[in-house]
């Protein structure tokens, strides 16, 4: 079973952020380097772990990996403003962590899951220098109407109230919900409570209320991406209960981007079916990088 405890051979080392240090899972190149790095972001509420299956298949295939934590979530320092962490403003900040990497002459895959894509969305915008822009399980807009939507609206309340072990204890009650759930390690229960209470609260309420507001900016990437000649692959599993995997389709057909849909999968490809996930990602950036 696949999860933010699967082993791989990165370390743990902090980059220099805009905001403080950015905790980072690292793997260089293994074999033949193909002079680029993979720079993965996480969703809401995720962190650097949530690519653990994916670190050592990507380095194998010649590319380094740096997987971090977005600022303010768990390991990596953040900004206090809730402002701070709305896409337009992460993506700016991460814009300056790919000119970073880029300027070590090597060339930037970057991937956004879920939050983490519209973070990456931001970043382009931002005038990153990526050379490909991969959006994993991210929509076009806000947070459709359903289950999610209803959790996030309920949980910034608890946590403007109660504070974030509160929110915490809300957030697990919904996940207790998932058949998976109970399944699951006491290991892992334990992962996922620390990282979100050592979330800052300006973080979860910041990306929160984005996650409510972010405006459709597709028209605007793909003016981007064309004008930078950036190739884009969109990735989703067709069971995702985040965006619909039609909405993420419809995205991809107006960023003129590579699609594919993973049968049998939810919102978190990385972790539910990261073979399937990799059998897309290599190939799609193998090809961009020829």
């Amino acid at each position: 079973m696949h999860s933010q405890f699967s082993p791989h051979r990165a370390d743990r080392v902090d980059l220099p952020g805009r905001h403080g240090p950015v905790a980072a899972l690292r793997a260089p190149a293994a074999g033949r380097d193909l002079g680029a790095t993979a720079l993965l972001l996480p969703g809401y509420t995720g962190s650097k772990e949530d690519f653990a299956p994916l670190v050592d298949p990507i380095s194998d295939a010649g590319i380094e990996v740096v997987a971090i934590d977005l600022p303010g979530q768990y390991e990596s320092v953040g900004p206090l403003s809730e402002a701070e962490y709305r896409p337009a403003a992460l993506g700016a900040a991460l814009a300056d962590l790919v000119a970073k990497l880029a300027a070590d002459g090597r060339r930037v895959l970057l991937l956004g899951h879920s939050y983490g894509g519209l973070v990456a969305r931001g970043a382009v915008l931002a005038g990153a220098p990526v050379s490909g822009l991969t959006l994993l399980a991210s929509g076009p807009s806000e947070l459709p109407p359903g289950a999610r939507r209803t959790a996030l609206d309920y949980g910034e309340v608890v946590l403007r109230e109660q504070g974030v072990e509160a929110s915490q204890q809300v957030n697990e009650t919904r996940q207790a919900m998932n058949p998976r759930w109970g399944s699951m390690s006491r290991e892992l229960k334990d992962f996922y409570r620390e990282r979100f209470v050592r979330s800052s609260p300006a973080a979860l309420l910041g990306m929160g209320e984005a996650l409510r507001s972010e405006p459709d900016l597709v028209a605007k990437l793909a003016r981007a991406l064309r004008s930078s000649g950036v190739p884009c692959l969109v990735v989703c599993g067709d069971q995702d209960d985040a965006w619909s995997a039609a909405s993420q389709r419809d995205m991809a057909e107006r960023l003129d981007a590579d699609f594919a849909v993973l049968s049998g999968v939810m919102h978190s490809p990385n972790t539910e079916a990261p073979d399937a996930l990799l059998a897309t990602l290599l190939p799609t950036w193998r090809s961009w990088l020829s």
